[in-house]
């Protein structure tokens, strides 16, 4: 870690109550953890049953013909029930109405091929249901307000559509961030089919606006491309898991935090959010019945900051079919399925073979991941399954041997070699985190990552920090092929605190360390990837269409530009995000 001044805590503070007057950061009642347990505690797991959240439809039908479509979907607040004993809660939702808006929000349905247009609308009022922290860089709004902007998670769109941390907006868009500039987004959906989510990536404040409930699925299908494959379909046995812990109030209310770990420097920010409670689509410890056949899960991990190390109780493996937005070459059975934030699997469980008439979905990840504290008897808990007593089912579903091809990972093609290095600097007198960087520089620095559009590179990611981060790009795909151990790692890291140059820091010398294989069911292009500590990952990265090779259908060199972080929402907001811009 390296070691920052606190020099500049009175002004903080001073700035800190004036944002909350304009915008509602209000001292909550101060609660322990152990408080918080005991009203998690309290709720009776496996009472609810999972949520079917809604589904809109991505496109229209002209003489019978899937055909481009239109969509108004608004941000509210509303009430939601996580639990049939939990009051109900404060929450931001999505949905075409305020009385239909649920969280998580409604999945978008779109197809491969057929443009999607949505205005993303923001209904919420003037001040925020939870605390948030204006000493970070943060969207703040002259007139009060809660600013939000949409990012589609693992999109292939403009970067105008893109859902840029400043591009944000407020109710009515009284007021805009400085690179806003369209309040409807263009989805080409030209990618392949696969699943993708929706959040809000206001900057500073995805932590806390995605904590109030602002995400949702969006899926693309392609049914000429998929049908062949036999996989489970239809709503009943083709579901999406939305992941997220939360911890509340004995009111129903959610919990975040009113004081940081270092207040001194950020009076609210802490570098993780950790809930009691694990949601699955909106509900605490829901259950599920389920039929002795093939179900198809596509599991998003939506938390703030907890990895799930996913398994089932009765020892059912999971067939891992895809990852992200891509599926796998051939399908991979696994016991253990580790889902970093923000990260998705597309996997497939034959409950035909249960040996039991109950499953529980388990959850064993240390947080924070990977050397934090065990998960306890709440955390440890996902959902449990209940299976049918014996029956015949015509089940016609399978998982094939063979699944779909992208273009090859080609390391050697690569235009440029990047380093990108993470770092966490900490308070001089406390010891405790202060912000995190890529690179040592911030958002606003100019950007240093500028790859050509229709190109490879190869980006060397170095982790020298003590968690495990999970990296997104905005727009291009992407994965690791290696993880390669650091030796001498306090050396390197002390040369690279002056430094912040890795080839200066003879980074050959130290990168010879354990290779870690990447696990089987990762190889595919995606979204995120896990960077572990005491690492260099080296990951292949696709600026271009990965399912045909050829450029992106649209110019993806304008402005704003994109952006790359860590999905760490308490990462990204302080400040583990940089720009990413395109160059021709």
């Amino acid at each position: 870690m390296v070691p920052v001044r606190a020099g500049l805590a009175a002004a903080l503070l001073l700035l800190v109550a004036a944002a909350g007057v304009a915008a509602g950061f209000r001292p909550g009642p101060p609660v322990s953890e152990d408080t918080l347990e005991k009203v998690a505690a309290s709720l009776e797991m496996y009472v609810d049953v999972l949520p079917q959240m809604p589904k809109v439809l991505g496109y229209s039908l002209k003489y019978g013909r899937p055909a481009p479509a239109h969509l108004t979907i608004g941000m509210y607040q509303k009430k939601w029930k996580f639990h049939r004993d939990l009051p109900a809660t404060n929450v931001f939702a999505f949905g075409t109405s305020a009385e239909s808006a649920t969280f998580p929000g409604p999945t978008v349905e779109a197809l491969q091929g057929v443009p999607l247009w949505v205005t993303w609308e923001n209904h919420l009022p003037d001040r925020h249901i939870l605390p948030w922290d204006p000493t970070v860089p943060t969207a703040i709004p002259r007139a009060g307000g809660v600013p939000t902007v949409v990012h589609l998670h693992g999109g292939v769109h403009p970067p105008r559509s893109d859902g840029h941390a400043n591009a944000w907006f407020t109710a009515g868009f009284r007021e805009r961030g400085p690179t806003w500039a369209t309040p409807t987004y263009a989805y080409p959906n030209a990618q392949s089919p696969g699943v993708l989510w929706y959040h809000d990536h206001a900057l500073g404040l995805t932590r806390a606006n995605l904590l109030a409930g602002l995400l949702g699925a969006y899926v693309i299908r392609n049914p000429a491309v998929e049908a062949p494959l036999g996989l489970p379909c239809g709503d009943a046995f083709d579901r999406v898991l939305v992941l997220a812990d939360r911890s509340f109030y004995a009111d129903g209310s959610i919990y975040m935090n009113c004081t940081g770990v270092n207040p001194r420097v950020h009076p609210q920010w802490q570098p993780e959010y950790f809930g009691q409670a694990v949601t699955v689509n909106g509900k605490a410890w829901p259950f599920l019945p389920v039929a002795r056949r093939l179900y198809r899960f596509r599991i998003i991990n939506a938390s703030n900051a907890r990895y799930f190390n996913l398994s089932l109780s009765n020892g059912l493996p999971f067939h891992v079919v895809g990852s992200d937005t891509s599926y796998l070459p051939r399908p991979a059975a696994v016991t253990h399925l580790l889902v970093a934030v923000a990260e998705a699997f597309d996997v497939v469980v034959d409950f035909s073979e249960s040996p039991t008439p109950e499953a529980e979905l388990v959850n064993t990840a240390p947080y924070p991941y990977p050397d934090g504290d065990a998960p306890n008897h709440l955390s440890g808990k996902v959902m449990k399954f209940v299976v049918e007593p014996a029956t015949v089912w015509d089940d016609r579903s399978r998982v094939p041997a063979r699944l779909l091809e992208y273009v090859k990972v080609a390391e050697e093609e690569a235009a440029q070699r990047r380093y990108i290095v993470m770092y966490e600097y900490e308070d001089e007198a406390t010891g405790s985190p202060t912000h995190l960087y890529i690179n040592g520089k911030r958002l606003e620095d100019p950007a240093t990552e500028t790859p050509r559009a229709g190109t490879t590179e190869v980006w060397e990611v170095i982790n020298l920090t003590q968690d495990n981060h999970p990296l997104h790009l905005h727009l291009a795909t992407f994965q690791a092929v290696r993880a390669q151990g650091l030796v001498g790692l306090e050396e390197f890291k002390r040369c690279m605190e002056r430094l912040n140059n890795a080839t200066r820091c003879d980074v050959g010398l130290h990168a010879v360390g354990e290779e870690a294989a990447v696990p089987e069911h990762e190889r595919t292009w995606k979204n995120v990837v896990k960077i572990a500590p005491g690492f260099m990952t080296t990951v292949v990265v696709k600026f271009l269409m990965v399912e045909t090779g050829r450029t992106y259908p649209f110019d993806a060199t304008a402005e704003p530009g994109y952006v790359y972080h860590c999905h760490i929402l308490d990462h990204e907001d302080n400040a583990m995000i940089r720009p990413l811009k395109l160059i021709r």
